[in-house]
């Protein structure tokens, strides 16, 4: 229960942080980041169960998720 509210809590603070700063839509490769970010840290917890994999699977998701992104256009 702790590592689903650790999660929830970054995803909550992604998701702020990334409505925040919007002032004009966001491309494909903003949105793709996002999701990869999420999608990327959800999958490293639940594969590592530990605060490393939670991160690098962020990182990870992040850095796919833009690539999609811009290959999808705008």
């Amino acid at each position: 229960m702790k590592n689903l509210r650790t999660l929830s809590t970054v995803a909550l603070i992604a998701a702020t942080l990334g409505a925040a700063g919007c002032s004009t839509p966001p491309t494909n490769a903003q949105i793709g980041t996002g999701v990869g970010a999420v999608a990327g840290g959800a999958l490293g917890n639940a594969v590592f169960d530990s605060t490393l994999g939670t991160i690098g699977g962020a990182a990870a998701g992040a850095v796919i998720g833009n690539q999609i992104g811009k290959n999808r256009g705008n």
